[in-house]
């Protein structure tokens, strides 16, 4: 059984390949742009709702500070105006009122002080031996004489701890005291110091000389530019100000800033970036590990998807040869069938001068006596006759069987030039019947081509029959020429006959198409010459004119390393 051609491992590879590669990027790509898009847009509101969050808490501690705060004040303001200065002054009653504050506020309260307007305090309740303490160069008592009210900064002070005074001014017989309260740091440390932003948020508090009110859980580079850049802007009252910039070790930093104390202080916080996106990333690393199982599994799923599909094509592909080796086959026989008319005459001429010849010798052998010199000359004629007619039986017999036998698929050099001659005398006989003169010209110099011999010898002999079929009963010219052009060599078929109509020009090699009465065509002829030649790398092409006939031509790749053809016959190719 002859083997169907099949395509070479390289290509149903490299069609696996493409389709892997054609399905995955299609699948992934809409995936991924979508996925980038959400992402994106995730961040951005993302992004938005950590700011937002951060303002919020800003906001929310910078009211609770402000009310503690003015809390203190108002506690300080109802004390004074609540008593005399009399009564203030007598350190008993001072003390009876700082217990009271102290176990009113959580101890909030350090001490509590009466100065007169000279700076020294006239009555001291507290910790600290400050009775009679003179306050009249410190700046807290400058800032805080003639004003109604007054917050200082956080300062050291006698006591050398930080700390810092709610005072408030009351007239007394047309002088001015300040009834004093010292506020433990500590606990309004404790306001800022418990502002947690994530594991690495934290906040503190400036004045507008940038000094630190309470302490930072971290250390804070004010020299950094970006806490410089951020309290050098002026700070809207209702508004916190937000920047993204890098510390000095290169980490990106969430640095916010607001107004506290009526401008007099800041409240300031700072995060890292990673830390207050962490949820975000997070949600990029999941949404990147589902991309890249999704994208594992669409290549795995492509991959076995397209492994199967080739596998059914290449099958495809093999009974599709197989289904045009037995075309072929087929069409051989059918041109068999168009010769066997004309074949048959020719090997019958032979035959009878055989068969005449034959009955004369058995004549000769008949007569009685001894032979006679001329009788054995006669019978020697006659027996070299029939050796003559047996030989051209002979050689009529192996062309049809050569041409018979089935499709050598193999490749090799052919001869184009003797295959014309080998093709042409199969089909003289033919031509004579229909009135048909065969002529031809052939190229001396013509290159050898890389074909099959027997596929090649069908698709002329095909050529050759539809010539002759298209000449009509007044008879005609069949020209069959070879040339070569750069690295091509071709062959064309010309006749004279009734040509093709345009409209049938661009179907002519379809399977099951022909112009000629039902039972004289199969349709297949035109259609295999073009699969062989298309098979062999080369092109077949036709012009025809109506009434005046019709040339097809092919063309195939000579070989490089071939000699050229002798002119008029040659070698053949065939085993």
């Amino acid at each position: 059984m002859q083997t169907a051609r099949v395509r070479p491992a390289a290509y149903y590879r490299t069609l696996t390949r493409n389709l892997v590669l054609f399905v995955v990027v299609i699948s992934l790509l809409p995936l991924f742009f979508t996925g980038a898009i959400i992402l994106y847009q995730f961040k951005q509101a993302y992004q938005v709702k950590v700011e937002e969050n951060l303002v919020v808490l800003l906001n929310k501690h910078r009211r609770t500070i402000d009310a503690f705060l003015i809390d203190r004040l108002a506690d300080i303001r109802v004390l004074a105006r609540s008593h005399t200065v009399p009564e203030l002054s007598d350190p008993a009653f001072l003390k009876a009122k700082l217990t009271l504050l102290r176990e009113e506020y959580n101890g909030v309260y350090v001490d509590l002080g009466l100065v007169d307007s000279q700076g020294s305090q006239v009555a001291y309740a507290g910790p600290f031996n400050l009775t009679g303490a003179n306050y009249s160069t410190a700046q807290w008592f400058k800032q805080a004489a003639g004003s109604e009210h007054f917050i200082s900064n956080v300062f050291a002070g006698l006591r050398g701890s930080p700390h810092f005074i709610v005072a408030v001014t009351k007239r007394y017989q047309g002088r001015e005291w300040l009834l004093k309260a010292t506020i433990d740091f500590e606990s309004f440390n404790a306001l800022v110091e418990n502002i947690r932003m994530g594991e690495t948020g934290f906040a503190f508090i400036l004045n507008r000389q940038s000094e630190f009110q309470t302490k930072p859980r971290h250390e804070v580079i004010l020299a950094s530019g970006a806490w410089r850049e951020l309290l050098q802007k002026p700070l809207d009252s209702g508004r916190v100000t937000i920047i993204e910039q890098p510390d000095s070790t290169g980490r990106e930093m969430i640095y916010a800033a607001a107004p506290l104390k009526k401008g007099q202080w800041v409240i300031c916080a700072q995060q890292e970036v990673s830390d207050a996106f962490v949820h975000l990333v997070r949600a990029q690393q999941v949404a990147i590990a589902i991309f890249v199982i999704g994208g594992l599994a669409i290549v795995v799923v492509s991959l076995l998807l397209a492994r199967r599909l080739v596998r059914r094509i290449a099958e495809a592909d093999e009974q599709k040869e197989a289904m045009n080796e037995k075309m072929i086959e087929a069409g051989r026989l059918a041109s068999i069938g168009e010769l066997a008319a004309g074949i048959a005459h020719e090997i019958n001429n032979p035959v009878a001068i055989m068969v005449e010849e034959a009955g004369w010798i058995e004549d000769l052998m008949s007569d009685e006596g001894p032979l006679s010199e001329e009788t054995l000359s006669e019978i020697q004629r006659a027996v070299q006759q029939i050796q003559e007619q047996g030989d051209r039986c002979k050689q009529i017999t192996h062309k049809l069987l050569s041409f018979a036998r089935k499709t050598d698929p193999t490749v090799k050099p052919v001869d184009l030039n003797g295959l014309v001659d080998e093709v042409l005398g199969l089909v003289s006989q033919k031509s004579r019947y229909a009135g048909v003169k065969l002529e031809t010209s052939l190229d001396g110099q013509l290159p050898r081509v890389a074909a099959s011999p027997s596929e090649l010898q069908q698709v002329l002999l095909n050529l050759v029959n539809n010539a002759v079929d298209a000449i009509n009963s007044e008879g005609g010219t069949v020209t069959v020429t070879t040339s070569h052009e750069n690295d091509t060599a071709k062959l064309s078929v010309s006749d004279t006959g009734i040509g093709i109509a345009d409209a049938n020009l661009a179907r002519i090699f379809d399977p099951f198409y022909t112009t000629k009465p039902v039972g004289q065509g199969t349709g297949l002829g035109l259609s295999i010459c073009y699969g062989i030649i298309n098979k062999l790398g080369g092109e077949i092409k036709v012009a025809s004119a109506k009434g005046k006939g019709s040339t097809f031509t092919v063309i195939l790749p000579t070989r490089q390393d071939s000699d050229p053809s002798p002119g008029g016959s040659g070698e053949t190719g065939q085993n």
